[in-house]
């Protein structure tokens, strides 16, 4: 028996239809997940830089009580960073000892300790309050007590 190989095609590839289909479901998947991706990375950002606020303030209230440099030790939120820094404040401070932490663009800073400074050998804030930490869905509020203990 003869067979007719005319009539028998052997199918190499994909049609057309199956690729853009393949792709039009690639695209939604993708569609769907980035912005779930992106919650997740700011809110990431956020516990973070929580994290780094509350790290930065207890370094300066250490350094202040070991006297490090025969001075006080202080810490300023700002737009984009945070800011460990040796003097009594920010603007007379000595900028080579600055230690700064880059924050994400996505957070900003507020509240009315944005500025703390410790008293050398005590480690007692000069001033007390709180630094809220936002971005356009969450918030952090780290809490500073007159005992200079950071809570968040």
């Amino acid at each position: 028996m003869k067979r007719d190989h005319r009539k028998t095609k052997n199918r190499l590839g994909f049609t057309l239809l199956e690729v853009l289909l393949a792709i039009s479901v690639f695209a939604v998947m993708v569609g769907l997940t980035a912005p779930i991706f992106q919650s997740f990375q700011v809110k990431n950002d956020l516990d973070i830089a929580a994290e780094i606020t509350a790290q930065t303030l207890r370094r300066a209230q250490a350094l202040s009580r070991s006297g490090e440099g025969d001075s006080s030790w202080g810490f300023k939120a700002q737009i984009g960073s945070l800011v460990l820094f040796k003097g009594n404040n920010y603007l007379g401070r000595e900028s080579s000892f600055d230690e700064v932490f880059e924050l994400p663009s996505t957070i900003s800073c507020s509240g009315n300790a944005t500025e703390v400074v410790f008293d050398k050998l005590t480690g007692f804030p000069i001033n007390i309050g709180n630094i809220i930490l936002s971005t356009s869905n969450n918030t952090r509020t780290i809490i500073l007590n007159e005992k200079g203990m950071v809570s968040y």
